[in-house]
């Protein structure tokens, strides 16, 4: 829930800003770096299906 609400406040963060946001909320001794890899690709699957959006938008 954390990843939702900061992608909802900010749609580009980060790693650092990605990290900041769920470091209250994860065990810290792996690092994380598996979630926030997966939390940056989310970042660029929803940027990707925005510009494919608009795209399809001017096509109308």
């Amino acid at each position: 829930m954390s990843a939702v609400a900061l992608l909802d406040e900010n749609p580009s963060p980060s790693n650092h800003q990605i990290r900041e946001e769920l470091s209250g909320n994860l065990c810290r001794c792996t690092g994380y770096q598996s979630i926030v890899a997966g939390v940056a690709r989310a970042v660029e699957l929803m940027q990707s299906d925005q510009s494919d959006q608009s795209g399809q938008e001017g096509q109308a």
